[in-house]
C-alpha cells in the first residue's frame, strides 16, 4: 500500500518526532531539575548522554526486528517501552532515577526514528527518497521549534514532572498515528527471520564499506554537533545571557528554522549538482562558520547576537549535510535497508553521546567551550567527508 508523497512526510515525520520531542521539551526545565534533584551540570549532562548512547545502540535491535516483524510491530513495542519510561521519569526522586527512565525513554523512542528511515528506503531512492526525507525533517522541526516553548509554558504553571507525563500523551498520540495512519511497506514475502549469524554478517558487510561508514561519520559528527548544543545550551543561555526559559526557547528555534529551513533545498541542490556535491560543500561551510564563531568568542566577541547569526548559519548548513548523507548511505543497500538504516543511526547517536560525555568536564555554562566542541565536531565532519566525498566526481541524478 502507498500513500501520497505529502501524507508520508506527515505520517513518517510524526511519528520519528517522539525522540527528539522528549529531548527538546524538557530543556528549559534543566535548571530547575538540577535545583529540585539536588545535582550539578554534569548530572544533567548525563541525562542525555545515557538518552543518545541507548537511543543509537536500541536501534541495532530495531533494525533486524523491523527486517523480521514488518515496520509497524516494532514501533508499537518502542512506544510502549517509551511510555513507561517517560512514567519513570516523572516520578524520579533523584538524578540517578531520572538518568534511568531516560535510558528507558530511549530504548523505546528508538524504533520510531529506525521505522522511519526504513520506510522511506521502501518507498523511494535517489533524490525522491532526499525529498521525502528532507519533508520527513520538515515535520520533525516542530520538536525544536515548538518542544522547547511548550516545556516552558508547562514550567510555568507546573512542575518539571508534568513534562514528562506530557511526552507519554505524545506517545499515545504516535500510537494512534501508526495504527490507522502508517501503512505496512514491507511484504511479508520480503521480510526475512532474525539470524544472529546472518545479522553479524551483516554487520561485517556495512562495516567494511568504507562509504558507508563515512558518509554515516560525516552525518554522525555534524549532528554530534547539535547535541553537544542542547546539551550545554539551557545552561549558557541562562546563565551568561541571562535569558528566561521563555527566551530560551525562542532563540533555541532560530537555529532550528535555519537547520530545517535549508534543509528543504537539499534535494532540489542535490539533483541539479549531485548529492555528494552537495553534502561537501556543506560541510565546509558549516565548518567554516562554526570555526569562526569559536574563533570571535575565544578572542572576547561572545555577545549573543554574534552567537545566534553564526549559529543559524552554521545550522542552514547543517541542513544540507544530514538529508543527502543519510540517503548516500542507504542507497546502496535496499536488501539490508533495516540494519543498514540502524546501523547508521546507531554510529549517529554515539557520536553524539560520546561528544558530550567528552566534552562535558569542559562546560562552565560560558559560551567559549560550547562553541569550541561544536567547532570540534565540525572539524571531524570534514575530515570524513575530505576521505569519502568526491566532489570533483559528482554523480549524475537519475532520470
Amino acid at each position: 500500500m502507498q500513500i501520497g508523497f505529502a501524507r508520508s512526510a506527515i505520517v513518517l515525520g510524526l511519528l520519528a518526532v517522539v525522540g527528539p520531542f522528549a529531548i527538546d521539551l524538557y530543556l528549559p526545565a534543566i535548571p530547575e531539575i538540577v535545583q529540585d534533584l539536588n545535582t550539578d551540570d554534569a548530572g544533567a549532562h548525563l541525562t542525555f548522554t545515557v538518552y543518545f548512547l541507548a537511543f543509537g545502540l536500541a536501534q541495532l535491535i530495531y533494525g533486524p526486528l523491523a527486517d523480521w516483524l514488518g515496520r509497524k510491530a516494532p514501533v508499537f513495542m518502542g512506544l510502549a517501552v517509551f511510555i513507561a519510561g517517560s512514567v519513570l521519569c516523572a516520578t524520579a526522586q533523584d538524578i540517578a532515577m531520572l538518568t534511568t527512565g531516560r535510558f528507558v525513554q530511549a530504548l523505546g523512542a528508538a524504533s520510531t526514528m529506525v521505522i522511519a528511515r526504513a520506510v522511506v528506503r521502501d518507498m523511494h531512492t535517489g533524490t525522491e527518497a532526499t525529498r521525502l526525507m528532507a519533508l520527513v525533517m520538515l515535520v520533525i522541526s516542530i520538536s525544536p521549534l515548538l518542544a522547547p516553548l511548550t516545556g516552558s509554558v508547562i514550567i510555568s504553571f507546573a512542575s518539571w514532572r508534568m513534562i514528562f507525563y506530557a511526552l507519554g500523551l505524545i506517545a499515545v498520540a504516535a500510537l494512534a498515528v501508526t495504527v490507522f495512519l502508517l501503512p505496512e511497506t514491507l511484504p511479508r514475502e520480503s521480510r526475512s527471520r532474525i539470524d544472529l549469524t546472518g545479522l553479524v554478517r551483516s554487520t561485517i558487510y556495512l562495516i567494511r564499506d568504507a562509504k558507508f561508514v563515512g558518509l554515516t561519520l560525516i552525518a554522525g559528527f555534524s549532528l554530534a554537533s547539535f547535541f553537544v548544543f542542547i546539551a550545554s545550551a539551557p545552561m549558557v543561555y541562562m546563565t551568561q545571557y541571562q535569558l528566561s526559559p521563555t527566551g530560551f526557547s525562542l532563540v533555541f528555534a532560530i537555529g532550528a528554522v535555519g537547520f530545517f529551513g535549508a534543509s528543504q533545498f537539499a534535494a532540489r541542490l542535490g539533483q541539479r549538482y549531485g548529492m555528494a556535491r552537495v553534502a561537501f560543500w556543506a560541510v565546509c561551510g558549516f565548518a567554516a562558520a562554526t570555526n569562526l564563531l569559536f574563533g570571535l568568542v575565544f578572542a572576547g566577541i561572545d555577545q549573543l547576537p554574534v552567537l545566534i547569526a553564526l549559529l543559524f548559519i552554521g545550522n542552514a548548513f547543517l541542513g544540507l549535510v544530514i538529508a543527502p548523507t543519510m540517503v548516500m548511505a542507504l542507497e546502496a543497500h535496499g536488501e539490508h535497508a533495516g540494519m543498514a538504516s540502524s546501523l547508521g543511526g546507531t554510529l549517529q547517536m554515539v557520536s553524539g553521546g560520546v561528544m558530550i560525555l567528552v566534552c562535558s568536564p569542559f562546560f562552565d555554562r560560558t559560551a567559549l567551550p560550547l562553541t569550541g566542541a561544536i567547532a570540534s565536531c565540525s572539524l571531524l565532519a570534514l575530515v570524513f567527508a575530505l576521505l569519502t566525498i568526491r566532489p570533483a566526481s559528482p554523480e549524475k541524478a537519475p532520470a
